[in-house]
C-alpha cells in the first residue's frame, strides 16, 4: 500500500468514526454552550489516528469494522477532550487551525465541554456488550479505564516539570514521560483493543506494547518537530508554541544537556518566565540554538530509530497474520513515519 492509499483509509475510518460520534450526541439542550460544541473539535478533521489503528488491528486479525466501532468512537471522544483540556492548561491560541474552544468561548466552558466529552465516551463502551458480549466488552473498558490513568499521569508529569522549571531532565524522562501520556492512548491500547476484538478475545494483548511504545513515541517526537519546523497551516497549530508554553520536548533537553552554562541560564529564565511574559524573540533565540546544537537533527534520528524499531515488533507479531489491507495499512504508517522527510 503507498501512502496517498494510506491515508485515504485513514480518512474513511476517521470519517466511520465521526458518524458514530454524532449519533452519541444528545439532541437535546443545551445546545448552545454544551452539546453543540462537544462536535466542535471532531468536525475539524483530524487525522483519526486512534480509531484508525483500532479498527485496522482488528480486521488485520479476522474481525470486522462494525465490531470495533463503538471502540473507535469511544477512543476519539476521549482524544478530542484529552485536547480540550490540554489546550487549557498549555494556553494555546489554536487548534487544527482554528481558535481553541476557551479562545473562542471561555476557559469555563471548554472546561465543561471536555468534562461532558468524557462522560459521553464511556456509553459506547457499555453497547460493546450487544456487540461482543459481556465479558470481551468488560476487559476492552478495563483497558480504556487504563490508558485514561496513563495518559492523566503523563500529563501530569508534564505539568509538574514545568511548575518547577526542570531543567535537569535526560532523554530517559522524556521516553518515560511520552510511554504515559502519548503512547498508551495513541498506539499500544488502540492496537491491543483491536486484536482483542480481532480475535474474540484470543490474543495476549501484552504482546503488542512494544510496537506501540515505538510507534507513539516516534509519533511524539515528529509531532512535537512539526511544531518547531512545519507550516502552520498543515500543523494545525502555532508553529514554536511548544517553546513558548515551556513543554519539555526531546530538542530541549538535547539542548539543556549541549548548550553553554551562560546559555543555559538564559533558556532557565525564559521558562522560568511566566507565560504570558515570555518573549516571542527569545523563543526564537532557543529554536535557533536547537538549529546550532543540532537538536532537532537528534530529535529525527531518534524518531527514525524507534520507528524502525517498530517496523520490527511489526513484522514479529503481524507477520503471521494472511495479507489484507489493512496489515499493509499498519505497515505504511510505520514505513511512513521512517521516511518522513517533514
Amino acid at each position: 500500500m503507498d501512502v496517498p492509499q494510506m491515508k485515504s483509509k485513514l480518512k474513511y475510518y476517521g470519517a466511520e468514526t465521526l458518524r458514530g460520534i454524532h449519533a452519541f450526541v444528545p439532541e437535546k439542550e443545551p445546545k448552545y454552550y454544551l452539546y453543540n460544541l462537544i462536535l466542535d473539535y471532531p468536525n475539524r478533521g483530524g487525522k483519526g489516528f486512534r480509531p484508525g489503528l483500532c479498527i485496522a488491528s482488528c480486521k488485520a486479525h479476522g474481525g470486522q469494522l462494525h465490531q470495533a466501532k463503538f471502540t473507535a468512537v469511544t477512543l476519539e471522544m476521549l482524544h478530542n477532550a484529552f485536547l480540550i483540556h490540554d489546550d487549557v492548561e498549555d494556553e494555546s491560541a489554536y487548534r487544527r487551525n482554528k481558535p481553541t474552544m476557551h479562545s473562542a468561548h471561555s476557559r469555563a466552558i471548554a472546561i465543561n465541554v471536555g468534562d461532558m466529552m468524557n462522560a459521553l465516551s464511556l456509553y459506547p463502551l457499555w453497547r460493546n456488550k450487544e456487540l461482543l458480549g459481556d465479558k470481551l466488552a468488560q476487559r476492552i473498558f478495563l483497558e480504556v479505564y487504563h490508558l485514561i490513568t496513563e495518559s492523566a499521569e503523563g500529563q501530569a508529569l508534564e505539568l509538574g516539570w514545568r511548575q518547577d522549571n526542570r531543567c535537569d531532565l535526560t532523554e530517559k524522562d522524556y521516553l518515560r514521560m511520552i510511554l504515559k501520556k502519548t503512547c498508551w492512548y495513541t498506539c499500544i491500547q488502540p492496537i491491543r483493543i483491536g486484536a482483542l476484538i480481532g480475535s474474540n478475545g484470543v490474543l495476549n494483548p501484552d504482546s503488542f506494547n512494544r510496537l506501540g511504545y515505538f510507534m507513539g513515541a516516534a509519533f511524539q517526537i515528529q509531532d512535537d518537530i512539526l511544531n518547531l519546523i512545519g507550516e502552520e497551516s498543515a500543523y494545525g497549530k502555532e508553529i514554536g508554541g511548544d517553546i513558548i508554553e515551556g513543554k519539555r520536548t526531546l530538542m530541549l533537553i538535547h539542548l539543556l544537556s549541549e548548550c553553554t552554562s551562560e546559555e543555559r541560564h538564559f533558556i532557565k529564565g525564559y521558562l522560568g518566565t511566566p507565560m504570558l511574559g515570555r518573549d516571542l524573540a527569545d523563543a526564537k533565540q532557543i529554536l535557533d540554538l536547537m538549529h546550532q546544537y543540532k537538536s532537532i537533527d537528534h530529535a529525527k534520528k531518534t524518531s527514525q530509530y524507534l520507528a524502525g524499531a517498530a517496523l520490527k515488533e511489526f513484522y514479529t507479531h503481524f507477520s503471521h497474520l494472511k495479507d489484507s489491507e489493512d496489515k499493509a495499512f499498519l505497515e505504511t504508517i510505520i514505513m511512513y513515519m521512517i521516511n518522513r522527510d517533514y
